[in-house]
């Protein structure tokens, strides 16, 4: 148990220095209200929790070890749920509701068909 729990803390350092640095170098490239960084990173993470449980489900591709570095370490310290919750909340309380209507829809319907398209490429590959 105390080998998963380092497992799952040292996927989450990484997960997470990674999305500061993608969600900063978006944010700065692409200058907008609209919160990008965390929405790409949010997709990403998305697709990659597909890929990695579509890889675990095949059997002998990756130990229990690996998936949950992976998926609970990495992609939950890359993938960020309360970032997304105050930005909506910064465009609600801004009265940028379009952007809020479309922050909320895209994050989901797109973290949600990036999660299916992960998962079912590791089916035909």
């Amino acid at each position: 148990m105390f080998k998963l729990i380092l497992l799952v803390g040292a996927g989450g350092f990484i997960g997470s220095v990674a999305r500061f640095l993608g969600s900063r170098y978006i944010t700065e490239n692409f200058l907008s209200s609209f919160p990008f960084g965390t929405m790409t990173v949010n997709i990403i993470g998305c697709f990659l929790i597909g890929v990695f449980y579509g890889m675990s489900e095949r059997g002998s591709l990756m130990s229990e070890e690996w998936r949950v570095f992976l998926t609970v370490g990495f992609c939950g310290g890359f993938t960020t749920f309360s970032s997304f919750a105050s930005e909506n909340l910064t465009l609600l309380r801004d009265g940028a509701f379009v952007y809020f209507l479309l922050y909320t829809g895209l994050s989901v319907f797109l973290g949600l068909a990036a999660t299916f398209l992960g998962n079912a490429l590791t089916k035909i590959i």
